[in-house]
Order: C-alpha cells, then sequence, then structure tokens
C-alpha cells in the first residue's frame, strides 16, 4: 500500500472523531440550555396551573352556592335594608331592627357636635375673661343720686329667673350627657358618672317644659318692647358704647343688644323646646294634637328624633356660649344692671346713661321715686312752709 494513501485516511479517520467530540459537546449544551428552560417553565406553569384549579374551583363553589342561598344571609340582608318584622314590643318602628341612618346620626352626634362646638363656649368664656381683666367694669359715670325708676314688675323678674335658672341647669346636664363621659368619668369613676348621668337625663326632661313655658311668656310679655327702630341702628354701629368711656349711644326701654337676645330666644329657643319636645314625646307616650302635626320634627319615627337631637345639641351649645356674653354684661361687666332684675328698680343715673329715651319718658310721666333721704328733706321743708 502507497504511503500517501495511508496518510489521506489517517487524516479523515481524524477529522470524523473530531467531528464526533464537536458533535457530542453540541449536544450536551443543546440539552442543558433546553434543561434550564424546560426547568423555568415548570416552575412558572406549575404555580399557574394551580392557581387555575383553585379558580375554577372557587367559581364551581360559588356558582353552587348561588343555587342554593343561604337563608339567613336573606334574612340579614332584609334587616340591613330596613325591612320590618314582627314585635312583640310596641311603639312606633319597633319591628324594625336596624336603622342604618343611625350610624351617620352618632358619627355627626359624636364627632363636630361633642368634640367641635364645645371649644365655642370654651373660647367665648375666655374672651369675657381677657375682656374683664383689661377693659373692666363699666362704671357709671355720675355718683349715685338715690332715685329710682321702676323697670321690671315682680311677674318678670320671676317669669325671667325661673326661666333663667332652668336654662343653667339645662346647659350642665345637657353639656354632661354630650362629653361629660370623657371629662367627668377621670373625676367621678364610672359608677359616679353614671349616677350623673341618669340624675342628669331626669332633670333635663323634667326642667325642659318648666323652661318651654318661661321662654313662652317671656315672648308674650316683652316682644313689644323689642321692634328694631332706626335708633338700634346708630346704637350697633357704636357697639353699645362698649368700647368708648365718653359717650352712650341712645336706647329705649331696650338696646339694640337686648333686641338681639330677645330675638335669639324667640327663634333659637323655640326651635331647642321643640326639638326637646319631639324627642320626649314618644319616650313618655306623650300625645301631640293634631293640629301638631304641621310642625317638623314630631312624628315620632326614628329619622326625626335624630335630626331633632343634632338640631337640638348644636343650638343649644351655640346659645350657651352667647349667653355668657348675656350674663357678664348683665352681672359682672355693667355696673347698676343686676340691679333691674334683683330689686325691679334702676338707678336715675343707669337708666340715663344706657337707656336715656326711656328714662327721659319715665322721668316726664314722674315715674322717678326719690330716696329716702329726699323723701325726708321734702316733707321737712313743706312742713316748715306750712
Amino acid at each position: 500500500m502507497d504511503t500517501s494513501t495511508v496518510d489521506i485516511q489517517a487524516v479523515k479517520s481524524a477529522v470524523e472523531q473530531h467531528n464526533d467530540v464537536v458533535r457530542r459537546r453540541r449536544r450536551k449544551h443543546r440539552i442543558a440550555i433546553w434543561s434550564v428552560v424546560a426547568i423555568i417553565g415548570l416552575a412558572i406553569a406549575l404555580p399557574m396551573i394551580s392557581y387555575t384549579s383553585h379558580w375554577v374551583g372557587s367559581e364551581a363553589i360559588a356558582q353552587e352556592a348561588g343555587a342554593t342561598t343561604n337563608p339567613r344571609s336573606n334574612y340579614w340582608r332584609a334587616v340591613k335594608e330596613g325591612v320590618s318584622g314582627y314585635s312583640a314590643v310596641s311603639g312606633q318602628e319597633s319591628n324594625v331592627l336596624i336603622q342604618l341612618n343611625g350610624t351617620g346620626w352618632q358619627q355627626m352626634r359624636d364627632g363636630p357636635i361633642a368634640t367641635k362646638l364645645p371649644w365655642l363656649i370654651a373660647g367665648v368664656a375666655g374672651i369675657l375673661l381677657l375682656f374683664h381683666l383689661f377693659g373692666g367694669r363699666q362704671k357709671l359715670d355720675k355718683p349715685r343720686s338715690g332715685r329710682k325708676i321702676k323697670r321690671w314688675g315682680w311677674f318678670d323678674r320671676l317669669v325671667h329667673w325661673i326661666t333663667a335658672i332652668s336654662f343653667i341647669a339645662l346647659a350642665v346636664t345637657g353639656i354632661s350627657m354630650l362629653i361629660g363621659k370623657n371629662l367627668l368619668i377621670p373625676l367621678l369613676g364610672k359608677a359616679g358618672f353614671a349616677s350623673w348621668a341618669q340624675f342628669s337625663l331626669q332633670a333635663h326632661n323634667v326642667l325642659g317644659p318648666v323652661f318651654a313655658v318661661g321662654i313662652t311668656l317671656m315672648i308674650i310679655m316683652w316682644i313689644w318692647y323689642n321692634f328694631p327702630t332706626r335708633v338700634d341702628f346708630a346704637w350697633l354701629k357704636s357697639a353699645g358704647g362698649m368700647f368708648s368711656k365718653d359717650s352712650h349711644p341712645s336706647a329705649g326701654r331696650m338696646n339694640a343688644g337686648e333686641k338681639i337676645w330677645f330675638w335669639l330666644l324667640a327663634t333659637g329657643g323655640v326651635v331647642v323646646c321643640l326639638t326637646g319636645l319631639a324627642m320626649v314625646a314618644p319616650i313618655y307616650g306623650i300625645v301631640l294634637p293634631p293640629w301638631a302635626d304641621i310642625l317638623p320634627w314630631v312624628s315620632g319615627s326614628r329619622a326625626d328624633m335624630q335630626q331633632a337631637n343634632l338640631l337640638h345639641g348644636g343650638l343649644a351649645i351655640v346659645w350657651t356660649a352667647i349667653a355668657l356674653g348675656h350674663i357678664y354684661i348683665g352681672t359682672a361687666g355693667t355696673e347698676g344692671a343686676f340691679e333691674g332684675m334683683a330689686s325691679g328698680y334702676v338707678s336715675e343715673e343707669w337708666a340715663l346713661q344706657h337707656h336715656d329715651l326711656w328714662a327721659h319718658k319715665m322721668i316726664e310721666k314722674g315715674k322717678v321715686i326719690e330716696s329716702s333721704e329726699n323723701a325726708g328733706t321734702a316733707a321737712a321743708a313743706q312742713t316748715a312752709n306750712g
């Protein structure tokens, strides 16, 4: 055999061996790559298959559950919708188990009304205290002569004091029921606050009608003195002379400030009384006359009572804050003002300084009462002349 032939065969054999090695390596690479791909794919696919089977099973269960509705679910769904049922308890809406509007009412009552509005009372009290400390009491410009003018009769004062005392008691008990839980439990303890809250509730319900009668009488007796006049605008423009030591605006029997307070009683006070009646009447079985149907909040429904409760509490708090100003001016804020409601008489100097138009009319009519000293001097002079 030729040597060249042997060399060619050896080369071919070596090339084939090399190609086999290359092919095996490529096969191993492909196997490794596809194995990694398969592992990653299965790692993703298997959980998805599990989730899919769970979803399909859930849908099947839901469809089966929908086909056989739980009767208790239907019952509570109807209850939440306010559907009435049967109850052995008598009374309006006693057969309604759940009233959804109650949630909104509670959020409003325990929210803005109980947490925001009471600060108005504290704010007004703080302003009055600062005004008194830095401004001081408004004193009489002239010394007292002893002469007096009758301003209020005994029945006027009786109605005023009954209404005023019941108002203070209602304010204290009402605020106690509204925010006392947070303020008084740390002081009285839970048992002590429970006793006080029960007392406050009963006192509030008893004194409420007394206060309503007082408001009604005050409106009837004093409305004639409280219609606005041109003089009132000048009084308001000068703020009643509150910030002036030298001049005092003219006023009749009632100044503009007193008239504003009166009309607050005649409007807001009446609403507070009506809303209080609307809340109490259904509880105590009070039957209102047929003509009362024209009034709001008297149907006795829960919705009406909730609206009445919010309006009652909100107006009462605002009213209490304004009343602090009225009480301050009539006691510590103005010299001689308290005497009118204490004895029925005011000094001539006070009347001329704060109600000059009314004072001049009373002087012209001879309604001024001389002091005992002046009266004795006049009697002695007449005796000497006689």
